[in-house]
């Protein structure tokens, strides 16, 4: 084999190498990329959208109320959730008629990204420290801290905030 050959193809090699590289630190240390596979997201994000999370995000602030994050399912650690921060830790949470009232305020949180008629009950549940307490912005369809055997989502368990949808179109949220 000639010797220009041989560079060529070893140069190629090394490019191919570095982008491997580089996918895989981005993939593991920079984002996350998950697939909404149920409408417990709908209107805000689609049954089979994907989505982009940043996993430095958190790494110098905490998550915040309504954020929208991707975590391990509590009840089932290979799936991955995308659901909405809702309870924060240290707060209770308590759900009447559907509404969602935080320490015992008389007034409901602003759900007006929700979508259907949920009138589902629950709590008063205490969110234990470093725990968040997520909801699908689609109720009635959402298997959510309402429902899972251990309702609060440590927060080491947060694996980014979602910041875009690239697929089924492209949509920015903040």
């Amino acid at each position: 084999m000639r010797a220009d050959v041989k560079a060529e193809i070893i140069s190629w090699v090394k490019v191919i190498a570095a982008a491997a590289v580089c996918a895989v630190i981005i993939s593991q240390c920079i984002i996350v990329n998950a697939k909404v596979p149920t409408g417990s997201m709908e209107n805000t994000i689609m049954t089979n959208d994907r989505v982009v999370a940043f996993r430095l995000f958190y790494l110098f602030s905490k998550p915040k109320r309504f954020d929208i994050v991707v975590f391990p399912a509590p009840d089932e650690p290979e799936t991955l959730f995308v659901k909405r921060v809702i309870g924060l830790p240290g707060e209770t949470v308590n759900i009447i008629n559907g509404k969602v009232y935080i320490d015992g305020s008389s007034e409901p949180l602003d759900d007006s990204f929700t979508i259907g008629d949920d009138r589902s009950n629950f709590g008063p549940y205490d969110i234990p420290d470093d725990n968040y307490f997520m909801m699908g912005d689609n109720r009635e369809l959402s298997k959510d801290s309402r429902y899972w055997e251990n309702a609060g989502v440590r927060e080491d368990t947060i694996l980014g905030k979602v910041i875009f949808r690239y697929y089924r179109g492209f949509k920015v949220y903040s």
